[in-house]
């Protein structure tokens, strides 16, 4: 499947300081500015000042959204306006969903059958159009593979696409300047 490989090309990474600021100005306007909390008793058990983001409050729940919405984003309008495709049964396909709706352009989100019903009325609830497939990972990239064919739309991998993890990096890099930092992810 094609996406933007997280690999380094032509000598940069995936994710260089600019390339994490540019995603957080890009998405500034539709994320959450989430809390950022820490605890004395943890820090005391730890040795160590620990702060932890809490994404759980982030619209669609997780911090998925923060780089599905730089990923949709990012496009150019030709490309965005055929949609986006993934494949996922969590909180990636409801991020994309979400992100596309923001963004008025269609999102196909192939699910397996076996996915948990909340997770599909969320992908469902924010305008994505579920495509059912088996649990195996072959069965979702092949049909996410059918879907990007048959409607041009763009790929974006649930996890190994430097688009998402731009703005993973940039939704704690730009907020925190601690020197130790702990992120606790709610998934």
């Amino acid at each position: 499947m094609e996406g933007e490989s997280p690999q380094m090309r032509n000598g940069k990474y995936a994710a260089d300081i600019s390339s994490i600021k540019e995603a957080h100005e890009r998405i500034k306007p539709f994320i959450l500015n989430t809390p950022l909390l820490s605890s004395t008793s943890l820090d005391a058990i730890s040795g160590r000042h620990l702060y932890f983001k809490c994404e759980c409050f982030q619209k669609g729940g997780a911090f998925k959204f923060r780089g599905a919405c730089n990923a949709v984003f990012s496009l150019e309008d030709q490309d965005a306006s055929k949609g986006v495709v993934t494949h996922s049964s969590g909180n990636h396909a409801a991020a994309l969903a979400l992100a596309a709706k923001l963004r008025g352009i269609p999102a196909y989100i192939v699910i397996p059958k076996t996915a948990p019903t909340c997770k599909v009325d969320n992908v469902k609830r924010y305008g994505g159009q579920v495509v059912w497939s088996e649990a195996s990972m072959q069965s979702r990239e092949e049909i996410a593979n059918k879907v990007r064919q048959e409607t041009g739309a763009i790929f974006v991998h649930p996890y190994n696409d430097a688009r998402i993890l731009r703005y993973y990096l940039a939704s704690f890099f730009l907020q925190c300047d601690h020197a130790y930092l702990v992120i606790l992810l709610m998934l």
